[in-house]
This record gives C-alpha cells, structure tokens and sequence, in this order.
C-alpha cells in the first residue's frame, strides 16, 4: 500500500529490536527495526532539531517528511487511532463519509530488517513519549533524551498508566493478547447496559475474523524461545491448574521467520511494549487503519494533538476542534481550530476523559452531565513474578501462551508473560500479569489553576487486588528446584489498560452517545467501565466499538 500523503511506503508497524540493558533497564522492551540512509534528507533539515534528535532524523527519517494537513472541515472527525478509533473511522468510511483521523503520535516504518537498535542498545526517547525518566517495575529509574516515542507514561500519584502515542495507539505497545471474558464476569462489570450474548454472538466474533486471533501453534510452543512458557505451564499444573491456550493477535509466520533467521528477532527475544517493526505483531496499521484509507474516504494525520473539543454556538451543531501539529521533537509547527459536523472520541481512557472534564469545567460542552469523569479503573492490573524452576532455557519469547483463572477468592486470572527489560535470555525468572475483578474506581477532575485534568485514584487503591494476585502467584510457584532466588514480585502501580471516565449507560447512552450533545461519541475504552473482567481489555474494547458504530450509522446518528 502507498500512502496517499506519499510519506512512506509499505505497511505500516513500528520499530523492533532491543536484547535489552539487563532487568534494570525497565519494564519494557525496546522497539527497533533496517538498512538507513547515511545521510539526512533535505526535507528534514525544516524541523528545529535538538542534537540528540538528529540522530533520530537519521535513524527514522520517515517520521521527519512533512506532515499533511487535514481540511478547515470535515464531516466526521475521529480523535485517536486505537482499537476504538480506527474500526470507527473504517465503517464510516464505508458507509460513504469522509473522515479525518487525527492522532498525536508518529507513524512509524516497518521492514523486516530493519536495524536501528545494537544489542547493547538501552531505552531511548524513540521508547517514550516526551519524557526524560522512566521507573518500571523494578523500580530503577532509566534515563533518556525526550522524543516522541510510541509509549506515554502518565504519572499520576499512586500510579502510572501506560498507553500509546503513535499511529495504531494500543495495538503497538500491547502485548498481544485478546480474549473474552466469561459472561458471569462480563454482566458483573456492564450490569446490563451491553448484552454478553449480543457481543459473544456477533461482534467478539466480527474482530476475531477481522484481526486474524488465533493461539500459539505448537511447533512455536515447542521452539527455544518459549521455553518460559512451557516452564510456566508446568508450574501452574503443579499448583492443579488447568492452562488455557489464549488467543493472540500474532502473525505466526513471522514469528517463525525469526526462529528461522528469516527476520531480524523481535517478538521472540522480548520485544513487544515499544513495538514490532517486522510485522510480528498484527496491529491496527495492518488491518482497520488500512482498510479505512483504501476506501478513500478516511485521511490519517500523525503529529496532530487534540488540546480542546467545543461546539459552536447557534444551530450549526458543527464541533470544534483545536489541534496542535508537532514534530517528533514536540516543537509546536501550527495551531489550528478544524470543525466537523460528528466527533468520535477515541483517544483511549485517559484521552478522552480529560477532553470531556476539560470541556464541561471551562463552560465549552457545559450540558455534560455529573458521570463525566467518573467510573475510571485500572483493570485490577498487577506484575508479577516467581522462580523459574527448570534449566531449560531459551530466548524471551514475548506472545503469550496461556492463563490461568482462579476463583476460590476475589477472582484473578494469571497470564503466561515475558520479562520486560531484561536481556533477551530467559533470567530464571517467570514473568505474570495478574488482572483481579477488582471494583476499587478513581475519578478525573479539573484543576484550575494550571488547567489540567488530574486522576484521583484512592490511597492504596491497589492494595486488595495486589494482594489478592500476589496470593495465587505465590500458590502457583514451584518451590522445588530454583536457579534463582525465591523471587515473588508484586507491582501494582502501572496499568497497560485504562478504562472508564465516560462509562456507557451513564455518560453516554447504551452505544455511546454523549448525553446531552448530538453527534458526539465515546468509541475507546473511556466506555467500560473500569474493567473488563479478568482479561485484558483490546477485544472488548474493539467489539464495543463494532457493536456502537453498526448502530450510530444505522440510525443516522
């Protein structure tokens, strides 16, 4: 495919490669990627670069080509380039309306060998978005020059929340993992606003389809770099659970490719939460974002921030919408107020909420009702890990195999996960995410004196799921044979799967209508309500998208 702005050519990832600096280099892998040019194209010499970021003017000029402008108008706009706001722009487009997808981040190159990275390599601002330090869960602090890098970090007190900031949002800095949780947990989290069966029926399965999920083949399960994998399984059988095979959004041919030496290693040797530029990971700029340009009819516009959303006054019923075009560098190359008559948010939870709170505390969308805000959770996340209790090593496979659920209390799933950060090389430790149907809530709030959107997460609003993880972590480790020391980590202050701020059926109506506002929309995870029921968020997230847009189009509106 040939983009229509004529930047780059080719399907669009991101980068890839990192072997890592060692478990202190953070919680994350690092994104890597081919063969560059030795010199610094003409066109890039037009950004006001910083000496750190000519180096990265070399090493991905692509994101450094002039940036294309969307119209002073357009019929619909959709803010952000996730799950939700890129199966919105896609039917859309389909049902014959022009749309402007306006995204803050970069749209990273993709190429098979792509080689940006050296082994040796550690975290760099082409990781993070426009931040100087990160802590991961080990709590070391790693320190970088600030670029526009695919994964922000907003640090709020008590925790810090992971998401994407780059063309294709979560799908990027994901780690692949899409499954539907059981109904009893579902109807828990939504209580009746959104139908299980509807969505088990027909749109859990729509996305399926459309994101080619499957689980990890056996000749994969059975190669060198899931030998964590294997390793976790068996424990848990130790412990009498029963591992269930989990659906991933994994090209399996390209992770072969790699075991192979076919392609540069990636996904194979922990890469993941900062991108995969071979195309191991099927994300959003492979499958909805595509088709949505192929029609025609849909613009994607990377390096556009949304800062305010409005409505003019009168009858027009036309939304405003103030948009600040950045570098990859962050310097401000134009400010701009587009119109549109439909506006879609889509910007992720934490996006959309502080767009919708800004907007009702400053008097611009004031018939925004008291549910704005409110409703936010961190999907009981938790990190953890326990001893690895075999010598059987390999590489830090990043796919996920398998989870398991456990019941007896609260209930907690627990998902077969690599160690990010760590060198590509299994470290004798086994990695967990632990997600607990936890019911702890936050709020978003304005604050006037700087203007900004602040999350008040209550005081040791982890706790009860930390421990809860921790508890049937500690039933599932082995302590037999270790060749580490007895490791058994908990870590609940992130999470990779904001949720809430403008919950469906209270903010919104049952498929995502602003109350109050016509022709405004909420199509991310903003919706759910905090959580989605012991299982990672992206198919829900996606499914619910698929479910409101089919009937906002039906109806007109």
């Amino acid at each position: 495919m040939e983009r229509r702005s004529g930047q780059v050519k080719g399907a669009i990832d991101r980068r890839n490669f990192v072997k890592g600096a060692g478990l202190a280099a953070a919680v994350l892998g690092l994104a890597g990627g081919g063969t560059l040019p030795k010199t610094t194209p003409a066109w890039a010499e037009d950004y006001d670069l910083s000496p750190q970021s000519s180096t990265y003017r070399t090493l991905v000029p692509e994101i450094f080509a002039p940036l294309p402008d969307p119209a002073d108008h357009v019929p619909a706009i959709v803010i952000g380039s996730g799950f939700g706001a890129s199966i919105t722009a896609l039917r859309l487009a389909q049902s014959g309306t022009q749309v402007a997808v306006l995204e803050r981040g970069s749209r990273w190159p993709n190429a098979p060998w792509r080689d940006i990275f050296t082994a040796d390599t550690i975290p760099d601002g082409r990781g993070f978005w426009h931040r100087t330090t990160f802590t991961g869960m080990t709590g070391i602090t790693v320190r970088f020059d600030p670029f526009g890098g695919v994964l922000d970090v907003s640090s709020y007190p008590g925790l810090d929340v992971w998401r994407g900031a780059c063309v294709g949002g979560g799908s990027v800095v994901f780690t692949g993992v899409m499954i539907e949780p059981e109904q009893r947990f579902f109807d828990h989290v939504f209580r009746g606003v959104v139908d299980y069966h509807e969505m088990h029926d027909v749109y859990y399965p729509q996305v399926r389809k459309a994101l080619r999920l499957s689980p990890m083949p056996e000749d994969v399960y059975h190669s060198r770099a899931f030998a964590h994998s294997r390793a976790w399984d068996d424990q848990v059988r130790v412990a009498d659970y029963a591992p269930q095979r989990i659906d991933g959004i994994w090209n399996w041919d390209v992770i072969r490719d790699e075991l192979a030496g076919r392609s540069r290693s990636s996904a194979t040797v922990g890469c993941s939460n900062l991108g995969n530029s071979n195309g191991a990971k099927f994300d959003l700029n492979q499958n909805y974002l595509r088709y949505a340009e192929d029609t025609g009819r849909a613009e994607i516009y990377p390096g556009h921030r949304v800062d305010a959303i409005a409505k003019e006054p009168g009858v027009s019923g036309r939304y405003t919408v103030t948009v600040t075009k950045l570098a990859p560098t962050g310097e401000v190359l134009r400010i701009r107020t587009l119109t549109c008559d439909q506006l879609f948010l889509g910007a992720g939870s934490i996006g959309t909420s502080e767009l919708l709170v800004r907007a009702r505390a400053t008097g611009a969308l004031p018939n925004l009702n008291e549910e704005i805000g409110e409703g936010w959770g961190s999907n009981g996340d938790v990190g953890l890990a326990r001893p690895l209790s075999s010598l059987d090593l390999g590489t830090q496979g990043t796919p996920s195999a398998s989870r398991i659920l456990d019941e007896a209390g609260v209930p907690v799933s627990l998902e077969n996960w690599y160690v990010p950060g760590a060198t590509q090389y299994d470290i004798g430790i086994l990695a967990s995410l632990g997600i607990v149907l936890d019911d702890t809530r936050g709020r978003f709030v304005y604050n006037p004196s700087n203007g900004q959107v602040d999350l008040q997460w209550p005081d040791n609003g982890a706790a009860g799921y930390l421990a809860r993880a921790r508890e049937v972590n500690e039933k599932a480790s082995c302590h037999c044979l270790t060749i580490a020391p007895p490791v058994m980590i908990g870590n609940a202050s992130f999470t990779a799967h904001p949720l809430g701020g403008a919950v469906i059926g209270r903010a919104t109506d049952e498929h995502g209508r602003v109350l109050g506002y016509r022709g405004l929309y909420v199509m991310d995870g903003a919706a759910v309500p905090g959580s989605t029921g012991t299982v990672n968020p992206a198919l829900t997230i996606s499914a619910l998208a698929e479910r409101n847009i089919e009937q906002i189009i039906r109806s007109g509106g």
